[in-house]
């Protein structure tokens, strides 16, 4: 009786502790979670904009940066929407963080209509284009249509 007892609660043990890790772990993932939206979603989510960690990328405003170590106020736009953002990161901003650069801001929107974000990634397309060479010719227009070669044939 005592041996059945005592596996009981050894098992009732076993029980709880994966119940335990199991809820932290749901928990954990469920507060790393992200959704990426666009601004224009973000604006027409409501009130779930609030409560949810989200990533929303546009292009920066140009003259719209303001930098203050590692802190950083601007604005993004995406197809004529606005987004003002607030960046409070570890590190500074990226280098290629510029006007007219893309943007993907990390983090949530406040009740002021500001975007915290507590991550931030830019790239500049121009700067990864290769080099156009002097004196070269322009890419082809790919929408030109193609003619066929012209005869050679003597009558």
């Amino acid at each position: 009786m005592q041996q059945r007892s005592q596996t009981f609660r050894i098992g009732f043990a076993v029980v709880i502790v994966l119940g335990v890790i199991a809820w932290l772990a749901v928990s954990g993932i469920q507060s790393n979670k992200s959704y990426y939206v666009t601004i224009s979603e973000l604006q027409g989510m409501g009130g779930k904009a609030y409560t949810r960690h989200l990533r929303v990328a546009g292009n920066v405003v140009p003259g719209s940066i303001a930098r203050s170590g590692t802190h950083a106020q601007f604005v993004l736009v995406e197809l004529g929407n606005r987004l003002p953002v607030e960046y409070a990161g570890v590190e500074p901003p990226p280098d290629t963080f510029k006007d007219d650069a893309q943007a993907l801001a990390i983090g949530t929107l406040g009740r002021d209509g500001v975007f915290h974000a507590t991550e931030l990634q830019a790239k500049c397309a121009s700067k990864y284009a290769p080099a156009q060479k002097p004196g070269a010719p322009a890419a082809p227009d790919k929408t030109a249509i193609l003619q066929p070669p012209a005869s050679t044939s003597a009558k």
